[in-house]
């Protein structure tokens, strides 16, 4: 038996929400696709995270329909209840359980998609609907869209406009409320106390897995239900890899070790990444980078407020680690030649950041009509520049060659500001070397 919902009223509020920004349209969201058995083994499912976002169910095979002003209003299509698959593969709330327990106007089996959403989608000009996020999820809304127009006749209506339900719901997840900031602020701890477990264990020759192990065990005892995006711990040349996840190999003594990491919590994600020597002990050359890297993520989270432009983080971000890599001897000759001819994107080949949230790369628009838009209170991204040198690098200087740093935090943009939501994770070089290591 699973617990009842906690707090269906969040999902009701974030409903009633969203129906003032359809203006006529109905809006349809499907599950994420029931997961592949492999060789009889069942892998954990999780919810398409707008499905969630509307309803807090959790369930496959099943659909949320959003019709404002009409009756009903809210309607979902669920699996019935089958106490013998139930034996197999868990309990169901069924629509009588779905009814009651998620607070929806009206719940069918999804066995009747086909013919009631037919009816329920009658009259309507356009729906908010995501393509090609599920297989089946768009077979059975193809037979509807064409059952409609079928029924239609000389009405004067047609194929209805089909809308991205993704880019529309994209807009309200963006911009986080209370009650998101709750859930947003958890994981980003949870992942935080995470990262300094991990810094205390870490010692020459540990593993890397031995690292994710701890990090894994950290996150779910903590409350978190799964990560939110694959381990990266990476040591040493590792590091330079920007999505290294073999984690693997042995953490040599005098090596840095790169983990980038992120518990997710009642469906929100952190998404830290900390930089750190294996012994606890900066080298020369290891400092020099770490804390030109350390400096440039600082004065970009001082920078930001409402009314900045994401795209002039980014620059930020370019402008000053070019600089970095002159300083370094990484480049040569002029900076505003280097950055026409992208060389600088060798040793810094991704943006300073993303939008963070139910997915850790999170729905939004960066631009709108094309053009960048500013910052507004309550968006959560993440702040990660990052320097990575290729061990085999024969331009670089020798004592550089395989030194790999990010340095990676989660802000929410307050009126004046933004908070570090992820500012317990230590990052000062002191700190940093103080902890590494002291785990009994």
């Amino acid at each position: 038996m699973r617990k009842p919902i906690e707090n269906p009223e969040i999902f009701q509020k974030r409903r009633k929400k969203i129906m003032g920004g359809l203006h006529g349209a109905a809006l349809i969201v499907a599950a994420h696709p029931e997961q592949v058995r492999n060789d009889d083994v069942d892998h954990s499912y999780r919810q398409d995270s707008n499905m969630y976002y509307l309803t807090g169910f959790e369930e496959p095979e099943s659909f949320v329909m959003i019709r404002p002003g009409k009756n009903p209003e809210t309607v979902m299509f669920v699996r019935a209840k089958n106490i013998e698959r139930e034996t197999w593969d868990g309990f169901r709330f069924g629509p009588d359980g779905t009814k009651q327990e998620f607070r929806i106007d009206e719940v069918y089996p999804i066995e009747d998609f086909r013919s009631k959403a037919v009816e329920l989608l009658k009259g309507y000009d356009e729906v908010y609907y995501s393509v090609f996020k599920n297989a089946e999820a768009d077979i059975l809304m193809q037979h509807v869209l064409t059952e409609l127009k079928r029924s239609s006749g000389r009405t004067g209506y047609g194929l209805v406009t089909i809308k991205d339900a993704d880019t529309f719901l994209g807009e309200y997840r963006l911009r986080k409320d209370q009650d998101d900031l709750a859930n947003q602020r958890q994981a980003c701890l949870i992942s935080a106390e995470a990262h300094i477990a991990a810094m205390k264990f870490t010692k020459p020759g540990v593993n890397e897995r031995q690292v994710q192990a701890v990090l894994s065990y950290e996150f779910l005892m903590r409350g978190s239900a799964r990560v939110g995006y694959p381990y990266i711990v990476a040591s040493g040349a590792n590091a330079t890899t920007l999505h290294y996840n073999f984690n693997d190999q042995a953490c040599k003594d005098g090596d840095l070790l790169l983990i980038d990491a992120g518990a997710e919590y009642n469906y929100y994600s952190g998404d830290i990444t900390r930089t750190f020597p294996v012994n606890g002990k900066f080298s020369s050359a290891q400092r020099k980078v770490y804390e030109g890297v350390l400096k440039i993520q600082k004065d970009i989270i001082a920078y930001i407020k409402p009314g900045v432009f994401f795209k002039d983080l980014h620059e930020m971000a370019a402008d000053r680690l070019t600089d970095l890599m002159f300083e370094l001897g990484l480049l040569s000759g002029r900076k505003s030649d280097a950055m026409k001819a992208n060389e600088h994107r060798k040793y810094y080949p991704h943006g300073v950041g993303h939008w963070l949230g139910m997915d850790v790369h999170d729905s939004g628009l960066y631009l709108i009509n094309d053009v960048p838009r500013p910052i507004e209170a309550g968006m959560c991204f993440t702040v990660e520049p990052g320097l990575y040198i290729p061990y085999n690098d024969k331009t670089a200087p020798a004592e550089l060659r395989g030194i790999g740093v990010r340095i990676e935090d989660n802000v929410v943009v307050t009126p004046n500001g933004c908070e570090n939501l992820t500012a317990l994770a230590p990052k000062e070089i002191d700190d940093i070397e103080k902890i590494v290591g002291t785990a009994r």
